[in-house]
């Protein structure tokens, strides 16, 4: 028998909190949450990353997703999803993956967290722009829409960050 499962994407511009949430959250209920495989895989390179690099990280991501798709108790937080790859790749490389484009058609979830920008950046090696961050933001926003995806943004710092989350998701989800 196949369990039912709500899947939350929470998704954004990078250094929003998204895998703090991700992790918070699935503590909070009991269940899994699936890393950002695109940290683990660029912290064990030896060179930049390429385009190249960015499918290998979205068909990894998508997999390590259905891995634990019915490990998971009633809900499954994915911080990242290949909303992420897409604009990743067109920021960067100004072009995308068709099997990226072809699997961002097939993805579903329940909910959407796009993570404001309302946190202060924090630095680390692979987040490449602290000043583009309402650009991107908006790049998030713009793709949501246009997808008709459902999604609720997600703001407030620290602690309040989590309950704001935390009361989207009671709303329904």
């Amino acid at each position: 028998m196949i369990k039912s499962i709500t899947r939350i994407a929470i998704t954004g511009p990078e250094s929003t909190g998204k895998s703090e949430l991700a992790q918070k959250l699935a503590q909070h209920y009991h269940t899994l949450w699936v890393p950002e495989y695109a940290r683990e895989y660029i912290n064990q390179l030896n060179r930049p990353y390429t385009f190249a690099d960015i499918l290998t990280i979205a068909k990894r991501q998508v997999a390590l997703e259905k891995e634990m798709l019915n490990k998971s108790n009633r809900i499954l937080f994915s911080d990242t999803e290949l909303i992420v790859c897409k604009i990743w790749c067109e920021y960067k490389f100004e072009k995308c993956h068709s099997w990226i484009l072809k699997n961002l058609e097939k993805q579903s979830y329940d909910l959407y967290l796009l993570m404001d920008i309302d946190l202060s950046w924090q630095p680390d090696p692979q987040r490449e722009h602290p000043d583009k961050r309402v650009e991107l933001f908006n790049l998030y926003l713009d793709e949501l829409i246009s997808r008709n995806c459902s999604f609720e943004i997600v703001s407030g710092s620290g602690e309040q960050r989590f309950i704001n989350a935390l009361n989207i998701i009671k709303k329904g989800y």
